[in-house]
């Protein structure tokens, strides 16, 4: 097992897909490691009616254990746009009645594989932006090769909603500013930390605003490369991100961690 980092402040992941297969047999042993790093609130991602239920009905089985530690979004991930059908909407807007449920998401669009149908794509987003505007919750966004388009529907929602992260962020400098301009948040990912594709985000670091700032895993996926082994991805590896981003940027470690919580306290209103 990778050494643990352990972080001086509470960190909080905001993306997480818990729900994972790859996770079943290794909970227990993955929320200890994640107590140990002082990871101490995780988001856990809902990406289509299943997984959203699914994302609540775990963070429900664990918070009698870890009360206050376990949250989860609420949504329709592109990929699964195809599924979007006129009773998804009352399925997710009861789901987010809990309060467990944070957020509406993970929704936007994907023109990178485009597992569904553009039009089904910008539908399913669309409703689901405005199911964030009648609930008062903030949307969790994904986007790939779909910035122009992304953007100008979110320009049409975007006076109305509460508030939006992209989350994930792996953009340059042209989007960057474009959803800054926009007042939307950003997740960082491991995916800056990877020497190959990250350098353009390492660059452009700088230029987001503390208070537009947040962390996530997206465990299993994204392990950051500054892990030399080649093991699963989990809420442990945070502060390795995070050490990541503090070499890009100006403030201190310690900085950067408690300035991400209270910028994701604020957001998700944990």
């Amino acid at each position: 097992m990778t050494e643990l980092l352990q972080c001086e402040a509470p960190l909080i992941d905001i993306g997480v897909n818990l729900t994972h297969a790859s996770f079943d047999k290794v909970l227990t042993a993955t929320i200890s490691r994640a107590k140990q790093a002082n990871v101490a609130k995780l988001i856990i991602t809902g990406t289509s009616e299943k997984e959203s239920l699914r994302a609540l009905k775990l963070c429900q089985k664990l918070t009698p254990d870890h009360p206050g530690m376990f949250y989860a979004t609420s949504g329709v991930h592109p990929h699964n746009a195809k599924e979007f059908n006129s009773e998804t909407i009352s399925t997710l807007r009861t789901l987010a009645s809990n309060k467990e449920i944070v957020a509406i998401g993970e929704t936007g669009l994907d023109f990178n594989r485009n597992f569904s149908l553009k039009k089904d794509q910008e539908r399913a987003f669309e409703a689901q932006l405005e199911l964030a505007i009648e609930l008062g919750l903030p949307v969790f966004l994904h986007e790939r090769d779909a910035h122009h388009r992304q953007l100008e529907i979110l320009k049409q929602y975007r006076g109305s909603l509460k508030n939006a992260v992209i989350h994930c962020f792996t953009g340059d400098k042209a989007s960057l500013f474009n959803y800054l301009d926009l007042d939307l948040h950003f997740g960082i990912t491991g995916w800056i930390c990877d020497e190959r594709r990250g350098q353009e985000l390492q660059k452009i670091m700088k230029n987001i605003p503390l208070n537009r700032l947040m962390l996530e895993t997206d465990a299993p996926y994204l392990l950051p490369r500054t892990i030399k082994k080649k093991i699963q991805n989990e809420p442990a590896f945070l502060p390795w991100i995070l050490n990541t981003v503090s070499e890009h940027r100006t403030e201190t470690i310690l900085e950067i961690a408690n300035g991400t919580t209270l910028t994701s306290k604020l957001f998700f209103n944990l």
